[in-house]
């Protein structure tokens, strides 16, 4: 009797977890369905733009529009507010009632728990009527809206930024430069994790140029220092990766943004006209040999020949420092100037260690120079002062690598200028830690040597007299040697 009641039992309760199962089972599937024609009625429930435009009257349609999103955004129901939200401002384009847009833009954002994704949606399609509106106080006036919508929302933070950018470009084609630049300057894209790459590049370079149209060249600097130029030697085909999970997914760049290599030397001309204005030769060179590295620029002789002539200007003007010393000697290792040799053999009077004649020098080189063509204009005379300067600091070094003691006079005659200009440029180089020199004024000699200290003195004759030791040593050796093989051949 046990064993059958505990047969019993073990099959009653086989029987209703069997049940339970199969009734959760069912209960699923019917949820499913139950959801997907809830999902499939909702969408049926929203009338369809084309049927409510024949109607004729606006106002009704939009109301009855409006009853239906309010339905689905109290449902919940995504795909159903996203569809009427977007029926509305369809409704209102095809009407060309563009003020009423712009107020049902204004009214459905702020509706009473208003679905992210549905206001996402309203931003993108009113984007696509802004180029079709009929004037151009139409178009702001929806910029507007959609910027103070779009405003402190960071799921449209990359439409935000797009609708500025427009904004910009309308108030730079009516001359007011100075408000375009104060609206970029509100976006900071660069905290912008969904937005592209290059997008990001394109809209702070567009940000530096308002800056530097404007004259504004501290700004400029500031907004210039957010991309690293490394970022432009990346290859763009191997860094695409397979997004991970909870990773944020990055948008496509639009199609009218350049690629990274147009943007590198988009960046580079930015960073020209920066640097012109300080005169700083020889960052203007390294941006310049930036472009002349890009492939599409190297691979046409017409783009590169015009590059290479300005980097070996600004190699000249450059003061002399190590940095200058080094692109100095790899441009003249560069196979493409000798397509230029009048070029080569400038750059080579510089590496040569012999004083150069000024007035030869600017004979040969005047028609190149002020046929130069630098941003639309020549090099100009401030360029030409410091060419001159330049020389005169080489052929100082060059007297002092082969001078320990000069007289004055004769300094003036080598460099071919008066005392006082000459004792004044060698000044300004003592100054500037360009050389080490002293001057004797009332003597009127030069000398090129440091004061040494006693220690310093000790040193140099210990090393001295350790170098003749070793001549003595390799004097006696050689002795030695000659003096066994003429005895081996008396032996002999």
């Amino acid at each position: 009797m046990k064993k059958r009641a505990l047969f019993n039992s073990c099959t009653l309760n086989r029987h209703c977890s069997y049940t339970s199962s199969s009734s959760n089972f069912f209960n699923s599937i019917f949820n499913n369905r139950t959801t997907q024609s809830k999902r499939s009625l909702s969408l049926s429930l929203v009338p369809k733009p084309q049927t409510m435009a024949n109607t004729g009257n606006l106002d009704a349609s939009i109301e009855q529009l409006l009853n239906v999103e309010k339905q689905m955004r109290l449902a919940g129901d995504v795909a159903g507010t996203r569809k009427a939200v977007t029926d509305i401002l369809q409704l209102c384009f095809e009407a060309r009632a563009w003020k009423t847009l712009n107020d049902q833009i204004v009214v459905l954002s702020k509706r009473r728990g208003q679905l992210k994704q549905a206001v996402t949606a309203m931003v993108q399609q009113a984007m696509q009527f802004i180029d079709k509106t009929p004037d151009i106080e139409t178009r702001i006036e929806l910029i507007k809206t959609l910027n103070s919508v779009s405003a402190g929302k960071i799921y449209v933070e990359i439409e935000r930024a797009r609708l500025i950018k427009k904004l910009a470009k309308i108030k730079e084609e009516q001359g007011l430069i100075a408000e375009a630049a104060d609206l970029m300057q509100e976006i900071a894209v660069e905290t912008f994790g969904a937005m592209a790459k290059t997008e990001k590049i394109a809209f702070i370079l567009e940000q530096v140029r308002l800056c530097l149209d404007r004259q504004d060249y501290v700004r400029a600097q500031i907004l210039s220092r957010k991309i690293s130029p490394r970022v432009f030697d990346v290859d763009p085909s191997k860094e695409k990766k397979k997004p991970k999970e909870g990773d944020n997914v990055v948008e496509e760049a639009p199609a009218d943004i350049p690629s990274l290599l147009e943007l590198k030397r988009i960046y580079y001309e930015l960073m020209i006209r920066y640097y012109s204005h300080n005169n700083d030769y020889l960052e203007i060179c390294r941006c310049y040999k930036a472009i002349y590295e890009i492939p599409s620029v190297k691979e046409n002789p017409a783009d590169w020949t015009p590059i290479l002539r300005k980097i070996c200007w600004y190699l000249v003007l450059a003061p002399h420092d190590p940095m200058q010393s080094s692109l100095l000697n790899s441009t003249l290792e560069d196979k493409n100037l000798s397509e230029i040799p009048s070029f080569k053999q400038l750059l080579k009077q510089l590496v040569t260690m012999e004083v150069i004649q000024w007035n030869t020098l600017w004979e040969t080189y005047k028609n190149d120079f002020e046929n130069e063509n630098i941003s639309g204009s020549s090099l100009g005379e401030k360029a030409a002062e410091d060419l001159k300067q330049r020389i005169i600091e080489h052929n100082i070094l060059v007297v002092s690598k082969y001078y320990a003691r000069i007289t004055l006079k004769r300094l003036a005659e080598l460099l071919c200028l008066s005392v006082q200009e000459a004792e004044k440029h060698l000044s300004d180089m003592v100054v500037s830690k360009a050389l080490i020199a002293k001057i004797d004024r009332p003597m009127g000699i030069v000398c090129f040597q440091t004061e040494k200290d006693s220690n310093d003195i000790l040193n140099s004759w210990a090393a001295n007299l350790e170098k003749l030791l070793d001549l003595v040593e390799k004097s006696c050796h050689q002795i030695h040697k000659e003096t066994m093989v003429h005895k081996a051949a008396l032996k002999v």
